[in-house]
């Protein structure tokens, strides 16, 4: 079988509600922006095509990404939610793929590994349209999902990365059962920016930097 193509469309456009103030993307992570990280690693994964989606603080977060290599997309009713973004972000991409990896751009833990991972499952379930990464019963991120979809999803008509995926598509959707928690790990709260910290061996200074400390 020949390998397949794949593109990512990152979400990067949330309010951050209860960061209790910053912008979750724009916390200092490792001595980068969240974001800058969560993009590098989807880039180091080996897709062909990034689209990073922004919204609340688009000029802040465009700042973060400029020098890469990636489209950035602004969804400006980004207050209508995440599977608005979606659609905006799959809209955006421009070069033929067969498969598509929705991630969000606060997940600092993940690594171009784990992506590659779930690439690899997509490749080797053929007969499932859609691979969501599951941990302890819990449903994770990215989700892959067929490239055939994307006119579907583009037009909001297909709601891909939605909470009641399995419920909406049973046939085409493959949980795939993961070994760690780093695809459920994200930053909304300030308590979960401590605990990533902690594990990253970076707990303290970056906390007091961006005031949560």
């Amino acid at each position: 079988m020949s390998a397949l193509r794949f593109s990512a469309v990152v979400l990067a456009a949330g309010l951050s509600s209860r960061m209790e103030g910053p912008n979750k993307l724009l916390l200092p992570v490792g001595g980068e922006p969240a974001v800058r990280r969560s993009v590098r690693t989807v880039l180091e994964s080996g897709v062909q095509e990034v689209v990073v989606v922004t919204g609340h603080q688009g000029r802040e977060v465009m700042a973060a990404l400029l020098d890469l290599p990636v489209t950035l997309q602004p969804n400006i009713r980004y207050e209508d939610g995440q599977m608005r973004s979606v659609a905006v972000g799959v809209a955006a991409l421009a070069r033929p793929t067969d498969a598509i990896m929705v991630c969000l751009g606060d997940m600092v833990l993940l690594t171009a590994d784990d992506l590659r991972e779930l690439m690899a499952v997509y490749q080797a379930h053929t007969d499932s349209s859609i691979v969501t990464p599951r941990y302890q019963g819990e449903r994770g991120n990215p989700i892959v999902f067929a490239a055939a979809y994307a006119p579907e999803v583009a037009a909001g008509r297909k709601l891909i990365g939605c909470r009641k995926l399995a419920e909406q598509y049973p046939d085409e959707a493959y949980f795939h059962d993961v070994a760690h928690d780093r695809y459920s790990v994200d930053l909304d709260t300030p308590a979960d920016y401590a605990r990533v910290l902690a594990r990253l061996g970076l707990k303290g200074g970056e906390e007091r930097a961006a005031g949560l400390a």
